[in-house]
């Protein structure tokens, strides 16, 4: 029996590409792109403006398939963490962050990552594989399906930020995909403001957004020296920040009101220094960006710490009398083990990083 397809995963585009060689009009693919993603129904019988031969015929070459949720945990403070098996074994996590007015899901686009950022709990897990399209939107549908639900009510998401498990730039067609779905009028409507694009540092591929894909932008930039990012993010060797920085000037140029996120975790004693703020100010002053700095969320194996709230407060103090925007990223879902830096997943590493970790570890302690 041929494998039907999962038309989840298709954006506008491909849909449009699906019914055309189905021989049917291009206009089904809005059609359909309302059912699925704006209305959450993956029963074809139930598409009631689809023909019924057009809506058997679907059912004999395609299908709406959704991976499965295996838990949902749900934090003090209203966080709420979703762990989706994947056919493959492997299971991924995303995250809902309400705060006043908005809801903002954090999306994975690959089972693990493949780099090494230090303080990162994904990073320490090794790496699978990428997220296709419909892994990928998979996690928005979830959400709202579930948030729907909620006897509380009005819980919606309203920002996406790429920026759960994973390096979205990466596995940058399923995520172009996956975006280009999140803003279709037709699917879920998300404005480029509110649509996050969170990355370690892919140059190239940083400038192949700009012409692809039009969201925001943030950098894990996380030290202001070379030296130090290197240690704590081996892309840096590959990348280093003078580059990455003309890469983010190149993304902002000629667009109105566009500015960087630059993400800054607080590690104590590794880049909480007055030295180290005089430095971010020095590499950033000339672009426009909103700097967040992120308490260090710890996790097991870790043998970094969380700057003191006071040295915090003071590198934001130092920041904003400079002309900086700076914000302090309050903590979410830490009793969840949701909040930043924290997701890990169930991955079946390719890698075998765990395992030279673990080996590490043994000859540290002997």
């Amino acid at each position: 029996m041929t494998e039907r397809t999962n038309l989840l995963g298709l954006d506008l585009q491909g849909l449009e590409g699906f019914f055309v060689e189905l021989g049917e009009k291009p206009f089904r693919a809005r059609q359909l792109l309302q059912w699925i993603h704006k209305y959450r129904i993956v029963d074809f019988a139930e598409m009631t403006n689809l023909s019924k031969v057009l809506r058997e015929k679907l059912e004999n070459v395609a299908e709406i398939r959704l991976p499965e949720v295996m838990h949902e945990h749900i934090s003090v403070d209203g966080t709420r963490k979703w762990i989706i098996k994947l056919s493959c074994g492997n299971a991924i996590e995303t995250v809902y962050i309400p705060e006043g007015g908005r809801g903002t899901l954090c999306v994975s686009s690959q089972v693990g990552c493949a780099l090494t950022c230090t303080f990162c709990s994904t990073g320490q897990q090794g790496f699978n594989r990428n997220l296709d399209a419909a892994e990928i939107i998979a996690q928005l549908w979830i959400a709202n399906q579930a948030l729907d639900k909620d006897p509380k009510g009005n819980r919606v998401v309203t920002n996406v930020v790429m920026m759960g498990m994973g390096e979205p730039l990466a596995n940058y067609a399923n995520v172009i995909t996956a975006m280009n779905l999140m803003r279709d009028d037709f699917g879920y409507g998300i404005s480029w403001r509110r649509l996050t694009l969170s990355t370690s540092g892919m140059v190239p591929m940083i400038d192949k957004l700009r012409e692809d894909c039009h969201v925001s932008l943030a950098i894990s930039l996380h030290a202001a020296n070379d030296k130090l990012r290197d240690e704590i993010i081996p892309l840096n060797k590959k990348y280093p920040i003078a580059e990455l920085l003309a890469a983010c000037k190149r993304y902002v140029v000629g667009q109105q009101r566009r500015h960087i996120t630059v993400e800054y975790v607080m590690l104590e004693g590794i880049n909480d220094s007055m030295t180290d703020a005089k430095d971010l100010v020095r590499i950033l002053k000339d672009l426009p960006t909103k700097i967040n700095l992120i308490p260090f969320n710890p996790f097991p194996g870790t043998s970094y710490k969380c700057s003191s709230r006071n040295k915090i407060v003071r590198f934001q103090q130092y920041l904003i009398d400079q002309g900086l925007v700076a914000t302090i990223r309050k903590t979410r879902g830490d009793d969840i083990v949701a909040a930043c830096g924290q997701l890990a997943g169930d991955v079946q590493d390719k890698t075998r990083r765990t395992e030279r970790l673990a080996q590490q570890e043994v000859v540290f302690h002997q």
